[in-house]
């Protein structure tokens, strides 16, 4: 069997680390398999990239400027809480004849944005495809993660639990009138993008669709454009061997700590400046718990112009590239907090229970696929900060923490482990080949 991994990148960012994790525990299952990227950070040989020249780099990285141009003249773009608007729109046919040549029995998408691949280029791959959304932009006119159908929190309050019921569904029939461009007009970017991606899709039938959590089924199976597709849930694997529980004084120790203080931990890609992400919620909630004697930590981000007025010392790690730092950090530390207004899957949930630290976070998309309230952790009604503060104390004062710690690394050794994941992707992969050998 010959797989062909896509993502935009190699280990930049959750899809690509999911995807890398994935392809490595392949690579040990025998299996051919290859990742063919845009932008290469890592030294796997079998990490691959269509550009050889500078020419040839210059050029895509200047596609992906290109790709941007139809979302300038919307303003309300420029100010969006949540995330980016990808028409991918950009041809790429050199990355197409790179596939088609390499002839492969799959082409497992990933995460495909940022001038990477248009919505034209998908169909002309000639191998069974299959495609893990770890975001909603698969199936949108445009946005990554579906915003409300008004304009997302601007300061002028925080978000509600009412807020999950407004979210945005015109992807279920046809994006117009978008409120993530703050457009009012109905055949708008978001409608010409959805508008590609209903007919490019359709002359695509051997296309399977993995949704990384329920949630994100439900939201495929209600799509417009994924309605008559197969779809799956199949979890982000996690590297339970890399991903384990370390001694807490001595990871404390590596990183500086504070060993008697009891340390929450928050942390995600730009964790301070991604709005979704749920940053300010969290300071809410933590100037809200009764909890004495707390540190903070943050990851993700560097230390911000206007720190938050917060009764407790916050930590900012800034970046962490690599695995080892994570796994000391969520060692470390007492408690995950996850506060995010979405979530795919919720990776770093998964990861910090696979290293023994339980989590909090709001219950809602993906995170119930990876949270067990109060059996490894906490899920407070969405978005109610007192809720959460309440969480927040029930893991640091819980008199059968450590039950729940030997909870946490059981729930993901039991669902995420990456040989479990990567056998039930291989089976997977073996069902599409086999239709497609029938058809064929």
């Amino acid at each position: 069997m010959k797989v062909l991994i896509l993502n935009t990148s190699d280990i930049s960012g959750g899809a690509a680390r999911a995807a890398f994790r994935l392809h490595q525990s392949l690579l040990q299952s025998n299996i051919d398999s290859k990742m063919l990227v845009m932008n290469k950070k890592g030294d796997i040989n079998s990490v691959i990239i269509p550009y050889k020249s500078k020419f040839d780099k210059t050029l895509r990285k200047t596609c992906a400027i290109l790709d941007q141009l139809p979302v300038k003249k919307y303003k309300q773009i420029k100010n969006s809480k949540w995330g980016p608007f990808s028409p991918a729109i950009i041809r790429n046919k050199k990355l197409v004849n790179a596939i088609n040549e390499i002839n492969p029995d799959i082409v497992h998408l990933h995460w495909i944005c940022g001038g990477f691949l248009a919505i034209e280029d998908i169909a002309k791959i000639k191998a069974p495809i299959v495609w893990s959304l770890h975001d909603q932009w698969a199936f949108t006119g445009g946005c990554h993660v579906v915003a409300e159908q008004a304009p997302l929190h601007s300061g002028r309050r925080a978000p509600r639990c009412s807020d999950l019921d407004t979210m945005c569904d015109k992807y279920t029939d046809q994006c117009q009138k978008c409120d993530f461009l703050g457009s009012g007009k109905t055949k708008d970017l978001s409608f010409s993008v959805l508008k590609r991606k209903k007919k490019v899709f359709a002359k695509i039938p051997q296309m399977t669709i993995i949704g990384v959590s329920k949630w994100m089924v439900d939201c495929a199976k209600k799509s417009a454009v994924f309605a008559d597709k197969k779809i799956v849930c199949l979890p982000n694997p996690v590297n339970t061997n890399v991903f384990k529980p370390i001694d807490k004084c001595q990871s404390r120790t590596i990183w500086n700590l504070p060993k008697e203080k009891r340390l929450v931990l928050f942390g995600a890609i730009s964790a301070t400046s991604t709005p979704y992400k749920g940053y300010d919620l969290l300071i809410e909630a933590l100037n809200k718990i009764s909890s004495e004697n707390v540190e903070f930590i943050v990851f993700g981000s560097s230390e911000p112009k206007n720190i938050p007025d917060l009764r407790y010392k916050i930590h900012y790690t800034g970046y962490l590239n690599d695995d080892v730092s994570l796994v000391t950090l969520y060692s470390s530390c007492d408690v995950m907090v996850v506060p995010s207004l979405r979530e795919a899957f919720g990776q770093t949930a998964s990861e910090s229970l696979s290293c023994g630290t339980p989590v909090v976070a709001f219950g809602h998309s993906g995170l119930l696929d990876i949270i067990e309230h109060k059996k490894n952790g906490y899920l407070a009604q969405p978005f109610d900060t007192s809720d959460l503060a309440k969480g927040i104390d029930w893991v640091l004062n819980n008199e059968n923490y450590d039950e729940l710690c030997k909870n946490a690394r059981e729930k993901v050794l039991r669902e995420f482990e990456l040989d479990i994941v990567a056998n039930k992707y291989i089976d997977l992969y073996n069902v599409v080949i086999s239709d497609n050998n029938g058809k064929s």
